[in-house]
């Protein structure tokens, strides 16, 4: 046993995986499959995505997971279509069809304009198929158990929406958006405003900044190379360069592995700005995500997530 966990622990990377989920499983189907066909026992993501939806799913590994809450609130972007004059229970294609309308009389700068209404921060309506919970109970669950499932709501913001093209019923559309916002839910209101009803019919997450599609590894692509895996990983220092970035001495570093508040050098307390930061060795070794705080007197390094 201890041997073979010895083995599972050289396999197991520190890292950060860019994978281009194929429509179809679930996140964690895909999580599962990296698990298990690729001895990484330690592994998250940093945002679900949809079985229907493909496109950048945020594969952590090892250490790496540690980055999770740092990463869940990452600003979207997703292209997507969808088709009106049809509204399902799950607001996707792959729901239970429960209206049709016609909608050949829209207008389709009406619709140009519904899409670019989308635009800004709102109060969204949880759909009721999703993994939000009641109660300790996925909403999904209730729905499918056929249980009334309390309506929730949610802040939420779009920073830039666009209608990429406008053939009704067909229309497909980009959305940058906050961390949490169900496209599908924009979707369905959208098809409310116009009075037909609209269900979504495919959407690729093309950006969970700072990871890009052009990033991303195919997941069949990855399972058939194991030996070529660990060049797909991206390390923790390569991914920390999106933070602002710390190096400590010898002493320091020391000290932030050792659990201890160290206090912030007097050049850098002088400009500190708010905000996590990277601490470093000078060697370049990720130690901790810290922020600058007030203690004792004095500006002192407060560890928020080690990295070690």
């Amino acid at each position: 046993m201890g041997r073979r966990r010895r083995r599972e622990d050289e396999r197991q990377l520190h890292g950060v995986l860019v994978l281009n989920k194929p429509s179809g499983p679930t996140s964690t189907d895909c999580l599962n499959r990296i698990k298990r066909e690729l001895g990484q026992p330690i592994i998250g993501h940093a945002g679900t995505l949809d079985p229907l939806a493909s496109g950048v799913l945020v594969v952590l590994l090892g250490k790496a997971t540690r980055l999770a809450t740092h990463l869940l609130g990452a600003r979207k972007t997703y292209q997507g279509a969808l088709r009106l004059g049809l509204a399902t229970d799950t607001y996707d294609i792959q729901g239970k069809v429960v209206e049709e309308r016609p909608c050949e009389g829209l207008d389709p700068e009406e619709i140009r304009r519904a899409v670019l209404d989308w635009k800004g921060t709102s109060l969204q309506e949880v759909p009721a198929y999703s993994a939000a919970k009641h109660q300790g109970r996925p909403l999904y669950e209730l729905a499918r158990a056929g249980e009334e499932v309390p309506v929730k709501e949610k802040d939420v913001t779009v920073y830039t929406a666009e209608a990429l093209m406008v053939q009704p019923p067909e229309v497909a559309f980009r959305v940058a958006c906050s961390a949490g916002t169900y496209v599908r839910s924009l979707v369905h209101s959208l098809g409310k405003r116009l009075g037909c009803g609209a269900t979504m019919t495919a959407l690729t997450r093309e950006e969970s900044e700072p990871f890009s599609l052009g990033q991303a590894h195919g997941l069949e692509e990855i399972l058939s190379d194991p030996e070529g895996f660990g060049a797909r990983v991206l390390p923790i220092a390569e991914v920390l360069k999106g933070w602002l970035q710390v190096e400590l001495g010898p002493d320091e570093a020391k000290g932030v592995r050792n659990g201890m508040r160290i206090p912030v050098a007097p050049d850098l307390a002088k400009s500190a700005s708010p905000g996590v930061k990277a601490l470093l060795s000078e060697a370049g070794e990720p130690l901790a995500l810290a922020e600058a705080r007030p203690l004792e007197g004095r500006l002192k390094w407060v560890i928020l997530r080690g990295l070690f």
